[in-house]
Formats: structure tokens, C-alpha cells, sequence
């Protein structure tokens, strides 16, 4: 496995983002299980399970007799947090689906805030102002950082229990509102988290490449150095540089095989391929 660190990006009000990123660029296969460390996994995770206790408590047959307020609520919550997962665990082959998934997630945030908000126009009531002492103190609350060395999955489990208790004051008690209101400061900052989260894995495509590019320069890498093992790659007719072995995309020796010099496209040096 490649080495990883953990870097922490702080949002407004003491919030944290913290992220896995690569020390190394190789080995490109990361692994699967790296949203664990993600704040916006653990905040999703939170948000599920205060979504799903608000459901048992307070969606009584009298106010969702059908239950489907119930369902839509919990798989909304649900939704984002395994898309954080697997988007996470696709950055490997495709920047782009792990964006997707990202902004997937950000969506079903977005689907769940509308049921909250509802929830309490139908009471009459209305979110919290971002003025409010108590959405001022759940949004500013930090989330501690994980250490997990062992036992992962028991330890995850516990970790994202530890961080729900943080924001006990207003989903434990039998206020409905407060917890409505609490939830929807939850998925704002959930929100806020993954919109940075797509920012910087747009970066590191920008920087790093994407899956198939990144294979393409190691296969023509590897090509390059067994060609200079055996001698077999002559020099460069204008700059002298190895060249290496192409072949023709389009004109009349499309799909022929030549030789290309490795500067390209700052020389345009070619040789027939004996």
C-alpha cells in the first residue's frame, strides 16, 4: 500500500476538511477504504445517523402514515455518504466519476435539507438564522481527527458515534425543532466540505493527469528504458535525444511505426522504423 498523509484544510468557524492525499505517485492504486479519514465521510456519516433517529423519534404514523417521508429521508442521508465512499475509492481509474460521485453526494445533502426545511414550515417554524448563537456553535464545532490503527471497522464505528455525541445538546433532547434545525447546519456544512473536496481533486487532475494519460506515460516510459537497456533507440537526427518507437495516427502511414524523438513535441526529429 502507498505510503498516505493526512492534510487538514480548516473551514470558517473551525470546521475541518481533512483529506488523504499521495506522498508518491506511484503505485496509483489507492486504497479502497481511505473515506474514513475524509471529514466530509464522517460528517455525512454523522448526518445518517442523527437523520435516521430523527425519523424513529419524531415521524409518527399520524404524520408519515405511509412512510415514505421516512424512507426518502434516510436514503437521502445515506445516499451522500456512500457516494462519499465510492467516489473516494474510484479516484484511482477516473478523476471524473469520483467528481460525480462528489457531487452527487453534495445533491442528496441538498434533497435531505429540503425535507428538514419543510418539516418545519409545516410547524409553522423556520431554520435558524446564520446569526444564531446555536447555528454559530454546531457549525463551528470541530470534528477530531481519526486515529485508527487497528480494529478499523470497530473504531470507525465508535469514532463517528464520538462525533455525533459533539452535537448531543440539541439532537438528544425531545425538541423536534431544534434537531431539524440542527441538521440542516450539519448539511450545510457537509455541503460547504464537498465543494472543496471537488476543488482540489479538479487540482490534482490538473496536476497529476488522469487515469489513462498516467498509464499511457508509464507504458511509453517503461518502452523507452528497455529500448536504451538494449541500445536499440538511435539518436534524434536533429536534437540527439533517444527516440522512441510512435505510430502514425493519420496521412498516408497512418498506423505505420516510425520513430519519434522523446522531446516531442519540442522537436519534431522522426526516423523510418527499420
Amino acid at each position: 500500500m502507498e505510503n498516505l498523509e493526512i492534510s487538514e484544510n480548516r473551514l470558517p468557524c473551525g470546521g475541518s476538511s481533512g483529506t488523504l492525499r499521495r506522498m508518491e505517485t506511484k503505485p496509483s492504486f489507492k486504497s479502497p477504504i481511505g473515506h474514513f479519514w475524509l471529514d466530509s465521510w464522517i460528517l455525512a456519516s454523522v448526518i445518517e445517523l442523527a437523520t435516521r433517529r430523527f425519523c424513529l423519534r419524531f415521524l409518527t404514523p399520524r404524520i408519515d402514515p405511509c412512510g415514505r417521508l421516512f424512507d426518502q429521508m434516510c436514503m437521502a442521508a445515506r445516499s451522500s455518504a456512500a457516494n462519499i465512499a465510492e467516489g473516494h475509492a474510484r479516484r484511482s481509474t477516473s478523476r471524473e466519476t469520483q467528481m460525480r460521485l462528489y457531487d452527487v453526494a453534495r445533491g442528496s445533502l441538498a434533497e435531505l435539507a429540503g425535507d428538514f426545511r419543510s418539516w418545519l414550515m409545516l410547524t409553522g417554524e423556520a431554520p435558524w438564522s446564520d446569526n444564531d448563537p446555536d447555528a454559530r456553535a454546531v457549525f463551528s464545532t470541530p470534528l477530531d481527527r481519526p486515529t485508527f490503527d487497528h480494529d478499523l471497522e470497530r473504531n470507525v464505528a465508535l469514532h463517528v458515534l464520538a462525533q455525533t455525541r459533539k452535537f448531543d445538546r440539541w439532537l438528544a433532547g425531545e425538541d423536534s425543532l431544534a434537531a431539524a434545525r440542527t441538521i440542516l447546519v450539519l448539511v450545510a456544512r457537509g455541503q460547504m466540505t464537498l465543494s472543496r473536496q471537488m476543488e482540489r481533486a479538479h487540482a490534482d487532475f490538473v496536476e497529476t493527469g488522469g487515469f489513462a494519460e498516467n498509464l499511457t506515460k508509464d507504458r511509453l516510459a517503461a518502452r523507452d528504458a528497455a529500448h536504451a537497456a538494449a541500445g536499440t533507440a538511435p539518436p534524434c537526427p536533429k536534437c540527439g535525444k533517444p527516440m522512441r518507437e510512435r505510430i502514425a495516427q493519420r496521412g498516408v502511414r497512418a498506423g505505420k511505426r516510425f520513430w519519434s524523438c522523446t522531446g516531442y513535441p519540442e522537436c519534431t526529429g522522426t526516423r523510418p522504423l527499420d
